[in-house]
Parts: structure tokens; C-alpha cells; sequence
């Protein structure tokens, strides 16, 4: 018996509504940016132990104006921070959400395969005698391995 994880299915019209309401979801998301891992290395990152302090500096330099340069900055960071507030719950139903469809697409992928290789058994026992053999052949190169060459004699 084939295992069977998930049933699921999208309809033409599911996929199309689906991707329409993805396009909104990225027109409403445009200011969001996508940094190279060279530039993702070297930020200064705010972790959750760096939070509380940035937030209470920010607090503080909003309280005090008359110790704040101008070039500082300080009207950013907190629109920043406020930006953040509203993007973390987004974010995180997105996360929950897309580890649901990846989850998803590794069970249906595995599913699949579980009765193609049954199948493919099959058609190796039972092919024999009514002319699969060409068939069964042509998918047996998924099984091959390639030989890894020699390592050469150490000199």
C-alpha cells in the first residue's frame, strides 16, 4: 500500500485568485529590499537581547530633543521602529504559511514518488513479457550511479 500524506488540490481558478492576491500582496510591499550576503554580513543586527536597549535609547533621545543632532537620525529610527512593529506579525504568518506550503509540497513530491518507485518495481517484474522492457530500461538511468574516478597514487 502507497503512503498517502496529503490530498490537495488548487483549481484554475484557486491559482489564479491566489496569484492575483500574492501581486496585491507585493504592490502593497514595494519598499521592501533585498540585500546581497555580502551586505547582510556586514549590518549591525539587532537581535532580541539588542532590542529592549535600542528601543529604550530611542525612547529617550525622543524625550530629550535638545541633546539630538539633526544628522542623527532619530525621526527614521523611530518610523523605523514602527515599520518593524507592523512587519513582525506579517512576517511571521507568512513564515507559518510558507513552512506549511513547503511542508506541503515535500509531502505530495513524496507521495509520488512512493508509487513511482513502487510502480517502477512493477514494471521490472511484471513489464517482462509485454514489451515494457524498452520502458523500463529508459528509467532505470535514475538508479545509475556514476563511477567516481580513481584517486591518482600518491607520488
Amino acid at each position: 500500500m502507497s503512503q498517502n500524506l496529503i490530498s490537495f488540490q488548487l483549481s484554475d481558478d484557486d491559482v489564479r485568485t491566489l496569484n492575483t492576491l500574492m501581486g496585491d500582496v507585493e504592490s502593497r510591499l514595494t519598499g521592501l529590499l533585498a540585500l546581497d550576503n555580502a551586505t547582510r554580513r556586514q549590518l549591525t543586527k539587532m537581535g532580541d537581547k539588542s532590542e529592549a536597549f535600542v528601543r529604550q535609547t530611542i525612547m529617550v533621545l525622543g524625550q530629550t530633543p535638545e541633546i539630538v543632532p539633526p544628522s542623527l537620525g532619530l525621526a527614521e529610527a523611530q518610523a523605523d521602529l514602527r515599520a518593524l512593529d507592523q512587519l513582525r506579525p506579517l512576517l511571521a504568518r507568512m513564515q507559518r504559511l510558507v513552512e506549511r506550503m513547503t511542508d506541503s509540497e515535500m509531502a505530495l513530491g513524496s507521495d509520488a514518488m512512493t508509487v513511482a518507485l513502487e510502480g517502477y518495481g512493477l514494471l521490472k517484474l511484471s513489464g517482462r513479457n509485454k514489451g515494457l522492457e524498452g520502458v523500463s530500461e529508459a528509467l532505470s538511468a535514475r538508479f545509475s550511479r556514476s563511477r567516481r574516478p580513481e584517486p591518482a597514487p600518491a607520488a
